[in-house]
């Protein structure tokens, strides 16, 4: 039969053989986010279509040409977001949350969509880690976040990735710095895409965000916005750089950095690796003072960054990080009849509500047959159930790597696999385990129980 459809174009199914690489860095991310006192938000899928108006930027690449936006049924424009801060800051403004203390900290990962052309590390499906902080102007808020994305690709044991900084002011002296830029590429105009030319007008910054091949080649000589800081914005600036340096953040000022969307105010950044390709930035990000503003809120500065999940898998993929494979099947519960069938659901049931993988045969399987599939799991243990065990309560709880087999009553079984695990634990991490005497602890999925330190397994 023929398929009936494939996956849209730009799309990724992220199959369970893949899956356990995004499950381990959300809980790596989401633990590093809450050290640093950043809380999960969720925000919808879509939003009404104004919202990424006026927040991206009418002119950005994002709005004129990427986004993905319908009519619903009542006739209201929607569109799939783009990015993941217009979404939080409208939140944000909704709830009120400008009237709790200052600052306030979320961290998210969420999906996003835009229509671009697909390669390696670019799709229109696409998936992104974030933090905002909103109600801090310092320069120390810019650092933090920075310093947090560093702490977590130092934590992944990434070393091919450069931090990239700049700065393009605020709205008062940028308007210097777009009279030059308009100046400079009016003696380019006839080179310019017919894009970038009705951007001369409108907002000649955006040239500098162009991916035309064409158009690049007149950047080389453009004016950079750090010659036209303000005083507030260079003392920011400097003051920027200085709080990296007391956290031990290394960068580089790349002047050429104005990030695609127009709410970016004053620091701007991107984490850049060379190891996939052309979309060789990982994460970006930068402050955005007047957003809260333009969405109906106070004036509220803010700052925050997104990081790509899909081009950090690659980029981890590229330099050959072990990703803590996922939990193999704990116990495998095999039956001869149906009785035992029976049985060894409730066994099964009880293991995995103690926090232990578990599997039994649901096919109709051959006993033969269920202990091949039970190697083809890499179960861990594995207990057959027939006509003698039921009769006795005893069954033989095998050890699939040593071969070894022990006695358990029936009904202990959950309570012996338990045990087992636990002691894997405390033997093998005494020191760590010691910390916590009083506690029990139990792997959620199986012998998943793993430490890493600079990508590599302990």
């Amino acid at each position: 039969m023929a398929l009936l459809t494939k996956a849209p174009r730009g799309t990724h199914d992220i199959m369970p053989s893949e899956i356990y690489k995004y499950h381990f860095l959300e809980e790596q991310f989401f633990s590093l986010a809450d050290a640093f006192g950043f809380k999960e938000i969720r925000t919808p899928v879509f939003e009404h279509t104004e919202l990424f108006r006026r927040s991206v930027g009418e002119t950005t690449d994002v709005v004129q040409k990427e986004m993905y936006t319908f009519d619903d049924l009542a006739g209201r424009s929607i569109t799939l977001r783009p990015e993941g801060t217009a979404g939080v800051a409208r939140a944000f403004v909704e709830h009120g949350i400008f009237n709790e203390p200052a600052p306030q900290k979320f961290a998210y990962l969420t999906s996003c969509y835009r229509y671009e052309k697909p390669q390696a590390g670019r799709l229109r499906e696409f998936h992104q880690f974030g933090v905002e902080t909103f109600g801090a102007a310092d320069a120390r808020a810019d650092a933090e976040i920075v310093a947090l994305a560093d702490c977590f690709f130092e934590s992944l044991g990434v070393e091919d990735i450069h931090l990239e900084i700049n700065s393009i002011g605020c709205p008062e002296c940028r308007k210097v710095y777009l009279e030059r830029l308009r100046s400079y590429f009016e003696s380019k105009k006839d080179i310019l895409c017919e894009t970038c030319k009705g951007r001369l007008d409108r907002n000649p910054m955006r040239i500098l965000d162009c991916k035309s091949p064409v158009c690049a080649t007149t950047f080389a000589d453009a004016p950079v916005t750090l010659d036209s800081l303000c005083e507030p914005c260079a003392e920011h600036f400097e003051a920027f750089k200085a709080n990296l340096e007391a956290l031990g953040v290394e960068y580089r000022i790349n002047p050429m950095i104005v990030r695609g969307l127009d709410y970016y105010t004053r620091s701007v950044f991107e984490f850049v690796s060379d190891k996939i390709g052309a979309q060789g930035s990982v994460c970006g990000g930068g402050r955005y003072d007047g957003l809260i503003e333009e969405i109906g809120g106070p004036h509220t500065p803010a700052c925050g960054f997104g990081m790509g999940v899909e081009r950090l898998v690659l980029l981890l993929d590229s330099i050959g990080f072990e990703f803590p494979e996922p939990g193999a099947c704990a116990l495998y519960i095999a039956s001869t009849d149906a009785e035992s069938a029976r049985v060894a659901s409730q066994i099964a049931l009880d293991v995995r509500l103690s926090g232990i993988s578990a599997e039994y045969d649901i096919t109709g399987r051959s006993l033969k047959a269920q202990m091949k599939y039970a190697n083809k799991l890499n179960a861990e243990f594995t207990i057959v159930l027939g006509t003698d065990e039921l009769n006795s309560g005893i069954g033989k709880l095998k050890d699939m790597k040593t071969g070894e087999t022990v006695d358990v009553k029936l009904s202990e079984v959950a309570e012996a696999i338990v045990d087992i695990y636990s002691n894997m634990i405390l033997n093998q991490y005494g020191e760590l385990a010691g910390l916590y005497p009083d506690e029990n602890p139990t792997p959620p999925n199986g012998n998943n129980f793993t430490i890493i330190e600079g990508g590599k397994k302990k």
